[in-house]
């Protein structure tokens, strides 16, 4: 919807109308394209002085193109940047200066020589206009060893400096050894000029270096490396991170972190005015937010922990990256500031835009005097503003899917799922608006990817687009799912899948129970580890769901061990993974499936290889179960294409309507 807001020193909203005609009263109204549809605008960015901004608009395809816009009235867009997305995307921008900014490049290509998918990135500098474009990242040239994938990253900001970043940039070992050419290989610290290409080493490269934190003026105060495992090379999980005492250039040891066990201290930001790092730690089998002084005494002190939920995630401001507080997510998400202005500000325009818990600060110009702004909910998908703090104004500026403009969103609501063994299973419901008394509806599972990861509250275009289409979505935060610590965690969605698997089937049978869903018109949905949740939910118990869609999913966990193969993370997804695959695997146990089956997987898949899905479309064939595989050419794990997407959320629909009778 479009919001006009006017702000007094009371932070006082005038009133607003809605749009004269719904989009879901319009004849034409295309569900799947408009669910589907790529958000309008992301990544905004506010220049330096606050005058300008910046946004990322989709094209055609996976292609997007950067623009900016002065923040006056009438003021027009101006393209700065665009890729066609096959194979070169765009990621985010930042303003550099107040006329330049800097954005970072990715894709995928096949490498027949190795037979895979390689990622890549690069970064580049732009002026507003679209002048004077320069590739920030270092080149790999004839006598190099190797690929360059990694094409760094922008570490400090340098506020205080007029183009000039600090990058950390990979290096590749050079053939001309002994030679003045030679290289070492390895990650760096650089400046650069961003607009001459002019460098400054500031750190040379380190073997097994992995990144670098710097206080946001410029100074580098830790370095993280990666253990190898032995002589082999491969990860081993731990990673030591090394740090400097202020004005000093010796480094000295802070402490290692163990990815495998979730154990250790994980620096994450550095206060140069405190002196500090933050970063998380466990405490009571939770996530917290601690920090350790980066003197010689490293104290270490709690920040921020809670008893019931992980505490992950720092909240920054300004253009020095400066820590503010934390959030976290029980049943709603939640965001404690340590600032007491912004504190009180959250609250004031919470009251101006009321019912957006999610609102959050997302960008400042370098006083901090003018402030970007992202409000939504749960049937909001959200709109940013701008917010002046000398006059108390605050703007809209876009809404995020103007093709849901007008359409009739649901409220999505906490429950709690009682498991077969009587543990309480936390998920939120999202009914057909205007549904949610109805009982005997048709009804999807949705369960979430990850493994490693949770749903939290809020928007989510597919849950969405099944509600709107008059189905009741439910997503479980089953056993296995992060955010709420070890103990529910257990040993991840893999290792301890009867229990998620068993969830995620109790989940079913609980909107049975409740009189909610007519099990006759019972579904399961699912995307990566969520497209295997389904898949062998129906090998465990073919009887809960009438109907299988599963997207980019995990179909064999021996292939998802191989494709790991001449990666250095090999070993840690043999261990992530675990023993016992065969059982675990719903591609080698797929005669047990006797409900019909829709797949969906891009062929450009990093994440979760194609070869899984043909795999698993194989096996169905072999034990006649009814199904069928969607190819998107091209496509990533994310299938971030709007016509994809609307066509995957036609094709799934109806299917769904066709297997379950409706």
């Amino acid at each position: 919807m479009r919001f006009h807001i006017i702000m007094a020193a009371t932070i006082s909203v005038a009133a607003w109308s809605a749009p004269a005609a719904a989009a879901t009263a319009a004849a034409d109204f295309d569900a799947a394209a408009a669910f589907g549809a790529r958000p309008s605008v992301s990544d905004l960015s506010l220049s330096p002085d606050g005058k300008t901004i910046s946004y990322v608009a989709p094209t055609t395809g996976q292609g997007s193109a950067v623009y900016t816009m002065q923040l006056q009235k009438d003021a027009h867009s101006r393209r700065a940047l665009a890729t066609d997305g096959s194979p070169t995307r765009l990621g985010g921008c930042n303003w550099v200066s107040n006329d330049r900014l800097v954005c970072g490049i990715y894709g995928a290509v096949k490498s027949p020589e190795f037979s895979k998918t390689l990622p890549f990135s690069r970064v580049i500098a732009v002026n507003a206009d679209g002048s004077n474009a320069q590739t920030l990242s270092t080149s790999a040239n004839s006598n190099s060893r190797g690929y360059l994938l990694n094409g760094g990253e922008v570490i400090d900001w340098l506020p205080d400096e007029d183009g000039a970043v600090l990058m950390s940039r990979e290096y590749l070992p050079d053939a001309h050894t002994g030679s003045l050419m030679e290289t070492k290989p390895g990650l760096g610290v650089d400046h650069v000029d961003t607009r001459t290409l002019k460098v400054k080493p500031l750190e040379p490269p380190k073997e097994n270096a992995l990144g670098y934190l710097t206080d946001g003026r410029g100074n580098v105060r830790i370095a993280e490396f990666r253990a190898p495992r032995g002589a082999t090379g491969l990860d081993s999980g731990v990673y030591n991170f090394m740090y400097r005492l202020q004005n000093q250039s010796d480094w000295r040891k802070l402490g290692s972190y163990n990815s495998l066990d979730e154990t250790g201290f994980e620096p994450l930001d550095v206060d140069h005015d405190k002196n500090i790092a933050y970063g998380i730690q466990k405490k009571d089998g939770r996530f917290a937010i601690y920090s350790v002084k980066l003197d010689e005494s490293l104290q270490q002190d709690l920040i921020y922990s809670r008893p019931d939920v992980d505490v992950t995630r720092l909240l920054h401001i300004g253009r020095r990256n400066r820590v503010v507080g934390v959030s976290y997510s029980t049943d709603l998400a939640k965001a404690v500031y340590f600032d007491e202005s912004l504190q009180k500000l959250a609250a004031a325009l919470a009251n101006a835009l009321p019912n957006h818990p999610a609102l959050q600060f997302t960008d400042s110009s370098v006083e901090e005097d003018k402030l970007l702004i992202f409000a939504a909910r749960d049937n909001d998908p959200g709109s940013y503003w701008v917010f002046d703090r000398t006059t108390h104004e605050l703007k809209p500026l876009f809404a995020v899917r103007e093709e849901l403009d007008g359409v009739k969103l649901a409220q999505v609501s906490p429950v709690t799922i009682t498991a077969a063994d009587g543990t309480p299973v936390p998920g939120y419901i999202t009914y057909p608006p205007g549904q949610e008394k109805a009982k005997g509806l048709p009804a999807i599972v949705m369960p979430h990817g990850g493994p490693g990861a949770r749903d939290v509250w809020g928007f989510d275009w597919m849950a969405q687009f099944y509600a709107h289409q008059g189905f009741v979505v439910l997503q479980p935060n089953f056993r296995g799912s992060s955010g709420y610590g070890d103990a529910w965690y257990q040993q991840n969605g893999f290792r301890s899948w009867p229990t998620a698997i068993g969830d995620v089937l109790d989940s079913g049978r609980w909107l049975v129970s409740q009189g909610i869903a007519d099990p006759a018109k019972l579904a399961i949905v699912g995307w990566s580890y969520g497209g295997y949740a389904a898949l062998q939910s129906a090998v465990v118990d073919s009887s809960v769901f009438k109907a299988v869609v599963a997207i980019a999913p995990v179909t064999d966990l021996e292939d998802l061990k191989e494709e790991s193969r001449g990666w250095t993370n090999r070993g840690l997804t043999e261990e992530f993974v675990g023993d016992g695959v065969r059982e675990a695997s719903p591609a080698q146990n797929a005669a047990a499936i006797k409900v019909p089956v829709l797949l969906f997987h891009g062929t450009m898949d990093r994440n979760v290889a194609v070869g899984e899905s043909r795999h698993m479309d194989k096996s169905l064939s072999a034990a006649n179960v009814p199904h069928e595989l969607v190819l998107f050419e091209d496509l990533d794990h994310q299938l971030d294409d709007s016509k994809a997407r609307a066509e995957m959320l036609r094709k799934s629909e109806a299917f769904l309507r066709k297997n379950l009778k409706l």
